[in-house]
Order: C-alpha cells, then sequence, then structure tokens
C-alpha cells in the first residue's frame, strides 16, 4: 500500500513538473527558475512522508500549529528540506514561524514586518520573505491591497528585511491571469525577482506568466480529507 501511494504521489509529482517546465519552454521563462511547492495543509502523514520518500523537499504549510506538529521532529530527518508558511501569521506567533519556517510568503502588514524584524535579529534567522498582496480586494482574504503596497515595501525595506518577491492567491471566479499580471508588474516596479502565484487548478498558466514558486496541493496529494 505504502509502495502504491508513494508511485501515485511521485508520479503527480513528475507529471505537474512535467507541465510546468513545458508552460515555461513555451514562455521562454528557464526551468529552474520554478519552484513546486508541496502544499501539505490538512494531508494525512503518509501522504507527506510519501512525497518526502519521492524526493520532494519544499513545502508549504498554511497554519503554524499544524506545522510544527508535522515537521517539529520531522525536519531534521531531510537533508535539503525547505518549509514555506504561506497562510496567515498573527504577530504573537512570530517567533515560533521564524524558528520553524524557512521562507515566510505572506507578510501583509507594517505591524507584522516590525515584528518578525526583531524576532529575526533576535534568532539570528534571517529568512527571505514575500508580501503578501491581495490582488482582487477581497476583505475576508489576507493581503496588502495594491495601493498600499509601497508604504509596506518602504518599511520592510527600512527594517532590512530580505524581501524577495510577491504573492497572490486571486479570487476563486475570477481569470487568473489578470491577477498574475497585476502582480508581476508590481513585482517589476519594485524590482522583486520572485512570484508566488498558481495552485492546482492554474499552476501551468502561472507558469507561462513567470511564476517562481507555485503552490499546489491536491494535484499532488489529492483530495484533502478536513475534519
Amino acid at each position: 500500500m505504502t509502495s502504491t501511494l508513494q508511485a501515485r504521489i511521485k508520479g503527480n509529482i513528475d507529471t505537474i513538473q512535467k507541465d510546468i517546465d513545458a508552460m515555461c519552454d513555451h514562455s521562454g521563462a528557464p526551468r529552474a527558475a520554478s519552484k513546486l511547492i508541496a502544499v501539505s495543509k490538512v494531508q494525512p502523514m503518509n501522504r507527506v512522508t510519501a512525497a518526502l520518500d519521492a524526493g520532494q523537499r519544499v513545502f508549504g504549510e498554511n497554519r503554524l500549529q499544524e506545522a510544527q506538529e508535522r515537521w517539529g521532529d520531522l525536519k531534521e530527518n531531510y537533508e535539503g528540506l525547505e518549509l514555506h508558511l504561506i497562510g496567515g501569521l498573527q504577530t504573537n506567533k512570530a517567533a515560533k514561524a521564524v524558528a520553524l519556517f524557512d521562507v515566510i510568503q505572506t507578510v501583509d502588514r507594517i505591524k507584522l514586518a516590525n515584528t518578525l524584524a526583531a524576532e529575526m535579529e533576535k534568532q539570528d534567522r534571517h529568512l527571505p520573505v514575500f508580501l503578501q498582496v491581495n490582488t482582487g480586494k477581497e476583505p475576508q482574504k489576507g493581503g496588502v491591497l495594491p495601493e498600499g503596497l509601497p508604504d509596506l515595501v518602504k518599511a520592510t525595506t527600512d527594517l532590512k528585511l530580505n524581501v524577495v518577491g510577491l504573492m497572490c492567491i486571486p479570487p476563486a471566479d475570477d481569470d487568473p491571469a489578470l491577477h498574475f499580471a497585476l502582480l508581476k508588474k508590481l513585482a517589476k516596479r519594485y524590482g522583486l525577482k520572485r512570484l508566488s502565484m498558481g495552485m492546482s487548478g492554474d499552476f501551468p498558466l502561472a507558469a507561462a506568466m513567470g511564476a517562481t514558486d507555485i503552490r499546489v496541493g491536491t494535484a499532488i496529494f489529492g483530495e484533502r480529507d478536513y475534519i
């Protein structure tokens, strides 16, 4: 059963990577620029282990507590493992996030930037971060509004945070191409090289439009078992 699961997940990863490579070739983007992030949110541990055994080393988690429970003891067992926080972060949990994660993709307000900068200095862990942009201006969703991005960029620059790119989650009912194009335009404006965009339903399009970090969950692992 385990070998069957591992083979299925490895096959999914290989297929996704081939699709990404094909779209990079089609668009002229270098293949090595696109990083596949396996989103392990609410996935059973046997599926995550199967992905690890298949060679996947970059994972994204939405919730700090779940990530701590999953990776706390496991992280040291896999060389090259890279954990991305891709869900919202409360300031009172910043210390634990800095200790566990290798990349934080959801910096969306100055207060959080201040807290992270202080924690990174305290722990001597100067992590790469993305600024999350709420391109759809959805009130229920995290991310700085596009018009608020200049102030956040200035604040993170003053704090000397290692801002490497921008991240977005387009509205479910919108054409994602519009949001990917906006994110790319904003990143170019501020000289940021990385674009975290694209999920299971639209990752080929994201790759074609220059995504460097692509967050895929169900297309790798299968449907989530929500409790």
